[in-house]
């Protein structure tokens, strides 16, 4: 497994790759789901979530259980917390596992989720996503996800900038606060799938 424990501020975060068969899994299951709109109306989770985005929609359980999702998560946060913090993960439940599908001008604003753990994994990423407004920036923040840990203090920044790329998985605590910046330029889709999950105290005290 690529694994890498990343410690950009207090929390420690984990980046690690999805196999391939996931991504291209989910990838055909959601463009075969956008085809009926009755069934992406069934599994329609917006109003539950932050993103003002095209599309947010749950996963389907028996999908889950097909490409063995949960056992993925599971098995990458319980390594996370072994390795990072000689924590044995004693269960791990899901909440709710959902995809966003963002095009130009979609943003995801500062926000958390629930439980003890979340994640981000990316399953589509535009080629271009559009260049600043003002041309002399050195910095291009567009359709980039930002967490934030806390305020600015000496020798320590308050946020970790993840430029997504395809097959890319990012775990984080669930309250810590994130945002997703809208980009422009493309008609092309930014995909992305997260998730929700409970673990038992002995983990969650980690928080």
């Amino acid at each position: 497994m690529n694994f890498e424990i990343l410690k950009p501020f207090g929390p420690s975060i984990v980046k690690v790759v999805m196999p391939k068969e996931i991504v291209v899994g989910m990838n055909e299951y959601v463009d075969n789901l956008i085809k009926n709109k009755n069934e992406i109306d069934k599994l329609n989770h917006g109003k539950y979530l932050a993103g003002n985005v095209t599309n947010e929609f749950r996963l389907d359980v028996e999908f889950m259980k097909k490409i063995k999702w949960v056992e993925f998560l599971a098995s990458s946060c319980e390594k996370w917390l072994l390795e990072g913090h000689n924590i044995t993960l004693r269960r791990f439940d899901m909440i709710a596992s959902w995809i966003v599908r963002q095009f130009k001008n979609d943003y995801n604003p500062i926000h958390y989720h629930s439980g003890q753990i979340s994640g981000v994994g990316y399953l589509k990423v535009p080629n271009n996503m559009g260049e600043t407004f003002q041309k002399d920036k050195t910095t291009n923040n567009n359709g980039k996800l930002v967490l934030i840990d806390g305020s600015k203090r000496f020798v320590c920044s308050p946020t970790y900038t993840i430029t997504p790329e395809v097959g890319n998985f990012y775990f984080f605590p669930s309250y810590m606060m994130h945002t997703v910046y809208p980009f422009a330029d493309t008609s092309e889709e930014r995909r992305s799938v997260s998730f929700n999950a409970k673990i038992d105290d002995d983990a969650a005290k980690l928080r």
